[in-house]
């Protein structure tokens, strides 16, 4: 294996290069790319399905009413 090299010192190789050169370096390097970039995609991704499952039961609609009435009970204060 060759020595590593640093993106500053490839990008100084890479500018001494004649726009040919830049545009076959580019043609070359862009399917190593998208080769890496499907590879990552196609990790198997979590399902949002269940993703609140250990959080319990969803309140019932009159739970979340009640849960409002509380809330609004005192609106407007008189105090502020």
């Amino acid at each position: 294996m060759g020595k590593v090299v640093t993106l500053e010192e490839a990008l100084e190789v890479v500018r001494r290069l004649s726009p040919v050169d830049k545009v076959r370096l580019i043609e070359r390097i862009v399917p190593d790319i998208e080769r890496e970039l499907m590879t990552a995609r196609s990790a198997p991704r979590r399902s949002l399905w269940g993703l609140c499952a250990d959080l319990g039961p969803a309140p019932s609609a009159e739970e979340i009413e009640e849960a409002r009435r509380e809330a609004w009970e005192r609106f407007p204060r008189e105090d502020i």
